[in-house]
């Protein structure tokens, strides 16, 4: 990968590190950016300038007035619209050509914390569980970057508390269980009650208490969840949450609606 003319390949990989980085941190001096660089031949300069203009292209920067460097190419537009069409199909490929890059490198491939948990298994169980977990890391990653590692409605940053949560939920929606837009940072309180129905979200992004959650005569609700009410929760850099999902949850998990 020595072209100066970037592939596809080389930039599934650059976008696939877009949605994980938070905004302000990339740039060339990032461990993250320089280890890519290292893997498909291009300088750390030139891996920060693509994630810039990735950045172009995002509607949620857009929205905050950020626009990137606006030089973005017609094969950038089509990665970006082929993650969207299939975020899952496309975090395994980068996993896979990464993995294979490193591998070439003479390096380890990808780890993750919770390798120990697979260790007792072999073969094709120990695989898809590694690729499940890789999966997970990713929508993990790009929920807390995208949130700047905070709790989107309490405003919580240790990270040991807070949940990549899915709006509508993994097991409902295949197709987007990666799809950082079906995502919100929440601490795991929060995101228990979220999963639970017991609040949702409105159009508008404000948080929605159940009947159940406002007549609970409890010191402790009364005092964590009741001053959430209509609150708007501190809205992410990138992948703004799909309306079409918060919809969903409250159609088919707010237990006011379901």
């Amino acid at each position: 990968m020595t072209s100066n003319r970037w592939t596809p390949e080389q930039l599934k990989l650059a976008f696939h590190l877009y949605c994980q980085l938070p905004f302000g941190k990339m740039d060339k001096g990032n461990k993250e950016v320089i280890q890519l660089a290292e893997l498909i031949g291009r300088t750390p300069s030139a891996i920060a300038l693509k994630l810039v203009n990735f950045a172009s292209l995002d509607p949620a920067l857009a929205a905050r007035g950020i626009k990137g460097m606006g030089n973005s190419s017609a094969l950038d537009r089509e990665i970006w619209e082929q993650f969207h069409a299939d975020w899952e199909g496309l975090s395994s490929e980068c996993e896979h050509l990464r993995n294979t890059l490193m591998i070439e490198h003479g390096l380890t491939e990808n780890s993750y914390s919770d390798q120990k948990d697979i260790a007792d298994f072999t073969g094709e169980t120990r695989l898809i569980m590694r690729e499940q977990r890789l999966k997970q890391s990713f929508f993990r990653k790009a929920v807390l970057s995208s949130y700047r590692g905070r709790c989107c409605m309490t405003g919580l940053s240790e990270p040991r508390l807070l949940i990549a949560s899915h709006i509508v939920p993994w097991s409902r929606d295949t197709s987007n269980r990666l799809n950082p837009a079906n995502g919100l940072t929440l601490c795991a309180l929060h995101d228990r009650a979220f999963d639970s129905g017991l609040l949702t979200l409105s159009d508008d992004f404000r948080v929605v208490l159940s009947e159940a959650l406002k007549r609970k005569n409890d010191p402790f609700i009364q005092s964590v969840f009741l001053p959430l009410e209509g609150n708007l929760i501190e809205m992410p850099e990138r992948f703004t949450p799909d309306i079409r999902f918060i919809r969903r949850h409250r159609a088919e998990i707010f237990i006011d609606h379901a």
